[in-house]
């Protein structure tokens, strides 16, 4: 059984109330568009098959009109024959097509208002699809919310998460370490003066002597 029972419960409907009260809210918002879907199908062949009718109506209404059309000239011809007994009989003949006629006008007319009517109802079906379709993608999108949380929950509250981090902060001590030690190394090496900077030493060493002995003959001019 539907949870709706025709086309104006389904554009009278409150959705949030149906989907408060549902245990299963994305089975049933799942639910409610498959109904609407298949009464919006069924409305539109309604209005398909008024459609057809008021086509089929229109040709008959053509048709009389030609038929009146024809027994008018049928009574003209046999009024100018002196026989007015066909001629009236024509026109009673005319006179029955024209009520036909005006009776098909005016079932088209009641076709009319239906149409108008499916039209309006389509519309507001298609828009009642449209935010049931919306509701559904935000159910889904909580509900995968929800189911993510608890497996980020239950991943966190296992015990072999702890011990895999346990391990993860042993390798990081270890890498901590071994830098540490390649660090210590490069400071022992700094302190060793390298080939080049003994040489420079020596250089510098020749300088200052070259200057000592220039002291030394300036003060040997001066006493």
């Amino acid at each position: 059984m539907g949870i709706f029972s025709r086309t104006r419960d389904i554009i009278a409907a409150n959705f949030s109330d149906l989907l408060d009260k549902a245990e299963d809210p994305a089975k049933m918002i799942r639910m409610i568009i498959m109904e609407m879907e298949e009464t919006l199908v069924e409305v539109r062949a309604s209005a398909a098959r008024t459609i057809a009718d008021q086509k089929e109506m229109r040709r008959h209404v053509m048709k009389l009109e030609r038929l009146q059309a024809d027994w008018a000239d049928k009574a003209q011809l046999a009024l100018s024959k002196d026989r007015e007994d066909l001629a009236r009989a024509a026109l009673v003949e005319k006179r029955k097509a024209g009520d036909m006629a005006e009776q098909l006008s005016s079932e088209i007319a009641v076709l009319d208002d239906s149409l108008r009517a499916y039209e309006a109802d389509i519309e507001k079906l298609q828009t009642r699809l449209r935010e049931a379709r919306s509701r559904q993608t935000a159910i889904a999108a909580r509900l995968e919310s929800a189911e993510n949380r608890v497996k980020l929950r239950t991943l966190l509250a296992n015990e072999r998460v702890d011990e895999a981090m346990a391990r993860f902060d042993a390798l990081e001590r270890r890498v901590d370490y071994a830098e540490g030690r390649a660090d210590a190394l490069g400071l022992a090496d700094a302190t060793k003066p390298s080939l080049a900077d003994e040489i420079a030493a020596l250089g510098q060493a020749d300088k200052v002597d070259e200057e000592l002995e220039a002291l030394k003959r300036q003060l040997g001019k001066k006493d």
